[in-house]
């Protein structure tokens, strides 16, 4: 099993290039951040107003030092409006269990 962590936090809108303008800007302002190693924007294709960002970290210390920072909830500000409460969860934190393959080919998806 790998350290790594992957963040899962469930959003949903009815204008994607809103939903687009808020990731890009909470991605800008998370740059840099210690642990963070990628993240993406996914849209659900049943669903087309459902949307996912799906971030990567080198481990759950890395994690659970930036959730609990006085930075994160500002980071995060831009997406928040969008957040899924209809869902039990807004959000699920997964550990790697396996892989196969790199899950972000390519690189950087700014």
């Amino acid at each position: 099993m790998s350290d790594q962590v992957q963040v899962m936090v469930y959003h949903q809108a009815d204008d994607y290039d809103q939903v687009l303008v808020a990731y890009q800007e909470s991605s800008r302002r998370m740059a840099g951040t210690p642990g963070l190693l990628g993240n993406e924007l996914q849209q659900g294709v049943a669903d087309r107003r459902s949307f996912a960002v799906v971030s990567r970290w080198s481990g759950w210390d890395d994690f659970a030092t930036w959730e609990s920072s006085p930075g994160h909830q500002e980071q995060t500000a831009p997406l928040r409006p969008f957040r899924d409460h209809s869902r039990t969860r807004p959000f699920e934190v997964f550990r790697v269990a396996a892989r196969y393959g790199d899950p972000f080919p390519g690189g950087d998806r700014s």
